[in-house]
């Protein structure tokens, strides 16, 4: 061990650190001896009583020699080679207090960008990496929608209704964290790089609790899940199959005893049978934010921004009392059936619906149109 890295374990966010590299060793066996007044330089440096302590092993004395230095420079280089670099440990004031309560918190976040974010009131917005128009037009509606009335979006940086629910969330500075199955700074999926620095830049955030440098893994997976899930005061799922990650973060919020919230779709589509699913086993269905709100009553959300966002809403409604724009489904729905619909020459309705994708409430497909959600 380099004298280096012997001065940084005198240092509690580096001694967690050094926790956290040591393999074998459930990270809430340390945060339990926190519990109990240890701090994790006394833990480290084995500076408690050990053999007055039934409850600390033989085999867990031994781990302690176990930590990795090399990686803890590693972390220490990449925390000082940018100010947006921040490492906070589970000892640091500013570690989200949703995450204490997980069977096992990590012991250790890399951030990029804003730290404040982290404990900021939030919603968290998953959904199939194979997402639908549609499904992905309601993710990045429904985060808009929570940005702008003060509710920051969290979300894992996906390929589908993840990157929709970040996009989202750009419209207002500081609106979303991503949390990633890799190093803070390995950017995957790789075609999200440009959304990853808009995050950084918006005044958002990245966070992992992965090593630096550590590429994507399959198992990093479900370990990135549930923080996402532990962040957030309640989940919405917008589309997700029955065998999918997405299930996953909503049965661990589940089992944290959050809300788990879920859009609901075609029932002959694969993509939306986890929300059938989800619903069936108790999750709000929801289709407008105001029912989200509605289940959190902890989320202070001024009244000013409630009439306008219930105003938004009622404008949606009077526009679904419009016969030929109700035609049209969530789904693809071709001109001719359409027309059908509602009686009337294909070019008349080829004119209305050209009017109604002016003004952003269809869109054009193959094979025809589709409504698109909340409209």
């Amino acid at each position: 061990m380099t004298k280096r890295v012997a001065g940084l374990l005198l240092q509690e966010k580096y001694a967690w650190l050094a926790l956290a590299t040591i393999a074998g060793v459930r990270h809430r066996v340390w945060a339990d001896l926190a519990a109990r007044g240890y701090q994790a330089t006394d833990i480290i440096h084995r500076q408690i009583p050990f053999p007055d302590d039934v409850s600390v092993s033989p085999r867990l004395k031994e781990a302690l020699s176990t930590y990795q230095p090399d990686i803890i420079e590693r972390c220490n280089q990449w925390q000082k080679a940018s100010d947006d670099h921040h490492l906070i440990s589970f000892g640091c004031d500013n570690y989200p207090p949703l995450l204490r309560q997980l069977s096992s918190p990590p012991l250790v976040l890399f951030v990029k960008g804003n730290t404040a974010l982290l404990s900021a009131p939030q919603v968290a917005i998953v959904g199939s990496r194979r997402a639908s128009r549609s499904g992905l037009d309601c993710a990045f509606e429904f985060a808009g929608q929570l940005v702008t009335l003060g509710i920051k979006v969290v979300s894992g940086l996906a390929m589908g209704i993840d990157g929709a629910a970040h996009r989202g969330a750009l419209i207002v500075p500081e609106g979303t964290l991503a949390v990633l199955g890799s190093g803070v700074d390995v950017v995957y999926p790789n075609r999200h790089s440009q959304l990853y620095r808009q995050i950084v830049q918006s005044g958002g955030a990245v966070v992992s609790e992965f090593w630096p440098g550590t590429p994507a893994r399959a198992q990093h997976f479900p370990r990135r899940n549930r923080i996402i899930a532990g962040l957030s005061l309640g989940t919405l799922v917008v589309e997700a199959s029955i065998r999918s990650g997405t299930l996953i973060t909503a049965n661990m919020a589940i089992d944290m005893g959050k809300e788990v919230f879920a859009v609901p779709g075609n029932i002959h589509n694969p993509q939306t049978q986890g929300c059938h699913y989800l619903i069936q086993q108790g999750a709000k269905l929801v289709t407008h934010v105001e029912h989200i709100l509605e289940e959190l009553p902890c989320l202070t959300v001024s009244s000013e921004l409630r009439s306008d966002s219930s105003a938004k809403k009622s404008q949606s409604e009077s526009l679904a009392t419009d016969k030929l724009l109700d035609s049209v489904d969530l789904d693809v729905t071709a001109v001719d059936i359409i027309a059908e619909r509602n009686q009337l020459p294909v070019s008349e309705v080829l004119a209305a619906l050209l009017e109604y994708e002016l003004r952003g409430l269809i869109t054009a497909v193959p094979g025809g149109y589709v409504k698109l959600r909340g409209k």
